[in-house]
């Protein structure tokens, strides 16, 4: 579908960009990459997201222009939904953002149906981020130092570092070139990777507590909760990478990690090695994903929610 992104660029002047709620270097690096790109394209540009961003990506170019309002809707030409497998997905602005003229979907997920008729899909790439490297490639954009630097991270998250079963030549072939045109990995990986704050090593110190390894059905999870997060100082946004924590142990092919929304309500993110699907899982409890790595929420008391998710896994 490149062919009908182009035209929606070279046909608009005035652009929103957006992405889900609860950022990761995917979403954000995709944002500002295509920002960046339509700014040198003389076009007017601007990236709103529910959430603010978290702190560990805020060294991104162009991190500092996000806004979080998104103004009049009726100025807008188009508006890119990246890596959204729903418009949902976006967060309370979703139903408003529908109206506008024309919605162009770049997204990677295996769950997206395809919510409009402008977009880019394809369930094997690695991120959106390598989805948006290819659309440059087509367009022959410049490349810049700052494009590189948000495609490469977008890339590096959303491969685990290119440790995932994801990353494929595709994925390296595309790193390989944003090294190449200005992306310094070790600048990049510093601070996503080994800049954390205090509140976020307290809160695994309390996470790890939680620890539950089921070797016979070679299932790994962690539980946080508010509690834990008020006592660590920590936020939501510190629980990146907990859910990789179960899965690094000997044995285990499927981790989860139980993070409390409010009251009774729980986000569960699902990580899995090879071809184990918890995408099956998260779709059974209204969520999605990839193969994997899915996410869902779940009403109850964790017990029996830890209790649900594991007669779903039996079914895998």
């Amino acid at each position: 579908m490149f062919k009908e992104i182009i035209a929606a660029i070279n046909e608009g002047q005035n652009f929103l960009i957006t992405s889900h709620i609860r950022l990761d270097g995917d979403a954000l690096g995709s944002e500002l990459a295509v920002y960046l790109m339509l700014r040198d394209l003389g076009k007017n540009a601007v990236i709103y997201n529910q959430d603010n961003t978290p702190e560990h990506y805020r060294f991104l170019p162009a991190a500092r222009n996000i806004v979080h309002t998104p103004g009049d809707l009726e100025q807008y030409d188009a508006v890119f939904v990246l890596d959204c497998s729903e418009l949902d997905r976006v967060g309370d602005q979703a139903e408003k953002f529908s109206k506008i003229k024309k919605l162009i979907n770049i997204d990677h997920h295996v769950s997206n149906g395809g919510f409009c008729d402008i977009r880019l899909i394809d369930a094997q790439a690695s991120s959106t981020g390598e989805l948006i490297y290819r659309l440059m490639k087509e367009m022959s954009i410049n490349m810049t130092k700052e494009i590189c630097t948000n495609l490469y991270a977008a890339i590096l998250t959303d491969t685990g570092g290119f440790r995932y079963s994801n990353t494929r030549h595709g994925s390296l072939w595309a790193a390989a070139t944003l090294v190449e045109k200005g992306a310094d990995p070790q600048w990049i990986s510093e601070n996503i990777y080994e800049s954390d704050p205090p509140a976020k090593l307290k809160l695994l110190a309390k996470t790890m507590e939680t620890l539950s390894l089921d070797l016979k059905m070679k299932v790994g999870s962690l539980v946080v909760t508010h509690k834990m997060l008020q006592e660590a100082g920590a936020s939501m946004e510190h629980l990146e990478g907990f859910v990789d924590i179960p899965r690094a142990v000997q044995g285990i092919e499927i981790s989860v990690l139980y993070s409390q929304l409010n009251g009774n309500s729980f986000k569960l993110s699902l990580r899995s090695k090879g071809q184990v699907n918890v995408e099956k899982v998260a779709k059974k409890f209204g969520g999605g994903g990839h193969v994997n790595a899915a996410a869902c929420r779940i009403e109850g008391d964790i017990e029996s929610i830890k209790n649900k998710i594991m007669e779903a896994i039996k079914e895998l």
